[in-house]
């Protein structure tokens, strides 16, 4: 059976992955199909399929999801199938309720105002996908199948297919607007790795001085963080001492500058961003378990 903390994760996954496709697919209706805009994924092969064949978009969509997903759970297995089932068969059904409503089709037709916005849109929305731990579908089989058979990176894969995605409709497309939907993927790449390393960055800092301990009672008593002890040797006076390691947001960082200068103006720091941190206190509840003290 189920815990509560299962199902509870559980549906903060789900949830999540219908926000994403919802702000997919809205992305795609105000302003993707009424501006006209070229795009690549399973949305630009859509585009193209509705110009020579006349199929509407979520209907080819919903079609073309449920042959990858077929295809990836025979070749890549049920993990990767699960994990792309939702997004798969959601994604289709929030479009086409969304282009049964007319004031959403009539915001905007400017291209400008629809290439940034869009690209803003669809970035966060495959971004809240990704981040969720699943994925969208459609285009994602391909390549992940050409990464485990061949070892050939999905960075250049995705960039490869949506290229050759938007140059197949310059065969229908103003040239012009091809150029739009370059820079339309670009705007979501962007977008899509800010919003994956969003809320996870942090600043490590290393502090070097004749005072650790009590900078150490400082940090965790009065800024309520962790630090590590780093056995450190002076390069000019080869005198041992202890360098403080500690991870902090971008808000406790000038706390803590003003509590070190405070305690010793002549402590060298050193501060730079790491883009994820794992471990407690971070990812996972901190110890109950009080520090010591000397």
């Amino acid at each position: 059976m189920f815990s509560r903390l299962n199902l509870r994760a559980l549906a903060k996954h789900i949830l999540l992955v219908l926000a994403g496709n919802a702000l997919y697919a809205l992305a795609v209706t105000i302003f993707i199909l009424p501006c006209q805009l070229v795009t690549g994924g399973s949305t630009g092969i859509a585009l193209s399929v509705q110009h020579w064949l006349h199929i509407p978009v979520p209907d080819f969509v919903f079609i073309f999801n449920i042959i990858t997903f077929v295809l990836g759970f025979i070749t890549l297995g049920k993990q990767f199938a699960l994990s792309t089932a939702l997004s798969s068969f959601c994604y289709p059904i929030i479009l086409k309720i969304f282009q049964q409503i007319p004031f959403l089709q009539n915001l905007t037709t400017d291209v400008v105002l629809g290439t940034l916005l869009g690209g803003l849109m669809l970035g966060c929305a495959i971004g809240i996908v990704l981040g969720a731990g699943s994925s969208t579908g459609g285009m994602d089989f391909l390549v992940v199948l050409l990464n485990k058979k061949f070892r050939i990176p999905m960075s250049a894969v995705i960039y490869s297919l949506d290229c050759f995605i938007l140059l197949a409709q310059l065969l229908f497309s103003n040239p012009e607007k091809v150029l739009y939907g370059v820079l339309l993927v670009i705007i979501y790449s962007t977008v899509l790795d800010k919003v994956l390393l969003a809320g996870h960055s942090r600043l490590q800092v290393k502090i070097i001085t004749n005072k650790e301990e009590e900078l150490r009672d400082i940090i965790i008593h009065k800024l309520d963080l962790g630090v590590t002890l780093v056995k450190a040797e002076a390069g000019f006076t080869r005198q041992d001492k202890n360098m403080l390691l500690t991870i902090v947001t971008n808000r406790q960082l000038a706390k803590l500058n003003q509590l070190v200068q405070q305690t010793d103006p002549e402590a060298f720091m050193i501060i730079h961003q790491v883009n994820e941190v794992h471990g407690r206190g971070f990812t996972f509840a901190r110890s109950s378990e009080k520090a010591p003290t000397k």
